[in-house]
């Protein structure tokens, strides 16, 4: 009888053992990064930002440009609640339909420059309380008669209840909006397959030379998938000024020399049936709650900021609202230029250097557009990849657009045409006539945060050292926006990235252009490129900045 109790005990703990394991796997972000990144594994105490359990650490190099201490910091800054346990269905996942919000004393005396409050319940499909937090939520203050909206941001309590707080902005109507981007499984889903899975986007390199021509997978990372079953696979590119690398398997026949385009190569992530459905079954729809108008008073107090629009000022939440589709900034006196005069003026004997996605690109056109006598010329590059040029002969201004260097998902290009961020901050002379925009995050979005994290910290050094030879230099950042949904984009990994920026670059005197707020809040569809009426107001708020006076 003995015997068979310590049987029955045994075989007990080991399906304990393989249950934890199993779990242990599905919750947990692993970091996945190579040496060649600067940061290696060690096994003291660094954990993961996504699952909050120890796990396989890392700690920078000797060499590196980001400090134990910063990376712990950034990852406590970036911690996001998981589910506890393993989702065997999604009847237990975050249900939009089911959660329900309301407003705390929606009767109140309210006015300009107070607040609401709301509070959000989380249940699953079969109507349940959720336990725990994680859900990703985005909440705004809107009346779409006005045109007008504001950001909100959302507290989680990680017991399945939410609270939003939303600044009153404009006197008349304003409802509440809450919609579910992804459920806390979902966001469990996106944040092991970015650390785990760096090549669900691959990319080709083209090789040609003496009339031959060969083509190659290409990524970021040293990789598994990418290096196959040859260990000695590999071409590795190393930029000589910001030392970023990039690899290429060897082709049969050519040179690594030979490289001469990079393009887009495909989409290759492995997802489970459950994941999938996860990722698209309840993604951005809107939760239901009171719908009743809140009315809001005028009264006396300037709710505008005074502040003159400089490098260096915090990024208060809400960052400003729309009113009759204008932006109004609550960080600093931003300006409105709805004219081509206003804005060539404002432009006069500047330099503008943009480096970017596609959204950013989306300003260069705008301008383009907006001021006849800015003229681009014919440089004969990619219609997608650049680089642009436009200048203003009466003005004496001059634009540059081109795009922030691989990894970016693009048509056909010279290899010779992408330039990395820090390399071109390297080679600027800077100046009061001289303005650096630049922002990079959409093409980042399936790889490790680590990843992220070095070329950001690269970048910062580039602009910290220009800023020490010429301080009158205006660097200026725009923020990632919405409009990703799914693995290879959401907006919880942009904004996982997003948080990861503007904590690097909070001590430097930057300038940062808030438009995530301005993207989540606008009634304009989701879109990860923006409408013209939001990009017009992020535009105008950039020169506010160029043009304070």
């Amino acid at each position: 009888m003995g015997r068979l109790l310590q049987l029955l005990i045994l075989a007990l703990i080991i399906l304990i053992c393989i249950y934890l394991l199993f779990v242990c796997q599905f919750n947990q972000c692993l970091l996945n990064v190579s040496p060649s990144n600067h940061l290696k594994y060690n096994h003291t105490g660094f954990t993961s930002h996504c699952s909050g359990i120890t796990n396989r650490t890392f700690t920078p190099t000797n060499d590196s440009l980001i400090s134990k201490e910063e990376w712990e910091s950034l990852l406590t800054e970036l911690q996001w609640s998981l589910p506890p346990v393993f989702l065997l269905s999604t009847d237990e996942a975050t249900n939009p339909t089911k959660c329900s919000f309301s407003v705390v004393n929606p009767n109140s005396n309210h006015t300009v420059g107070g607040f609401i409050d709301v509070i959000l319940i989380a249940r699953d499909t079969k109507n349940r309380i959720k336990t725990y937090g994680g859900d990703f939520f985005q909440a705004k203050l809107f009346n779409s008669e006005l045109k007008a909206s504001t950001y909100g941001a959302v507290t989680d309590h990680f017991n399945g209840t939410y609270t939003a707080r939303l600044a009153l902005l404009w006197p008349g109507p304003a409802k509440v909006s809450i919609r579910l981007v992804h459920s806390s499984e979902a966001v469990q889903v996106l944040c092991r397959q970015r650390e785990q899975d760096p090549d669900k986007v691959y990319f080709q390199g083209y090789f040609e030379e003496g009339g031959k021509q060969e083509t190659a997978m290409c990524n970021a990372q040293r990789s598994p998938r990418l290096v196959g079953n040859n260990s000695q696979c590999c071409c590795e590119y190393r930029e000589p000024v910001t030392g970023e690398t990039w690899f290429c398997r060897r082709p049969s026949s050519l040179p690594c020399l030979a490289l001469t385009y990079h393009s887009m190569g495909g989409y290759q992530a492995v997802l489970s049936k459950l994941e999938t459905t996860l990722l698209k079954s309840s993604t951005n729809i809107i939760v239901p709650g009171d719908n009743s108008a809140i009315d809001v008073q005028q009264q006396d107090t300037e709710i505008r900021s005074q502040t003159k629009c400089r490098p260096g000022l915090h990024t208060s939440v809400p960052a400003g609202f729309y009113l009759l589709d204008h932006w109004t900034s609550l960080v600093c006196d931003s300006k409105y230029f709805p004219s081509a005069k206003l804005i060539s003026g404002c432009l006069k004997d500047k330099q503008i250097l943009m480096m970017g996605d596609s959204t950013l690109r989306q300003w260069f056109d705008y301008l383009e557009k907006t001021v006849p006598t800015l003229k681009r010329l014919n440089l004969h590059t990619s219609s997608k990849s650049g680089p642009f040029e436009a200048v203003d002969t009466q003005s004496n201004t001059r634009i540059i657009w081109r795009a922030h260097g691989i990894p970016i998902r693009t048509s056909k290009t010279p290899w010779a045409d992408l330039h990395y961020i820090a390399s071109e901050v390297e080679g600027l002379a800077g100046g009061a006539h001289s303005v650096v925009v630049f922002t990079i995050w959409a093409h980042f979005t399936t790889y490790p945060l680590a990843m992220y994290a070095h070329r950001l910290v690269i970048i910062r050094r580039a602009v910290a050292s220009l800023l020490r030879r010429s301080p009158t230099t205006l660097v200026v950042i725009k923020s990632a926006n919405t409009g990703y949904k799914d693995v290879y984009g959401s907006d919880w990994l942009s904004w996982q990235l997003d948080m990861a920026l503007r904590e690097i670059f909070r001590d430097l005197p930057v300038v940062l252009i808030d438009v995530w707020q301005m993207t989540s809040c606008h009634y304009s569809p989701d879109n990860i490129h923006p409408s013209s009426v939001v990009i017009q107001n992020e535009v105008d708020l950039f020169l506010s900045f160029v043009c304070p006076q």
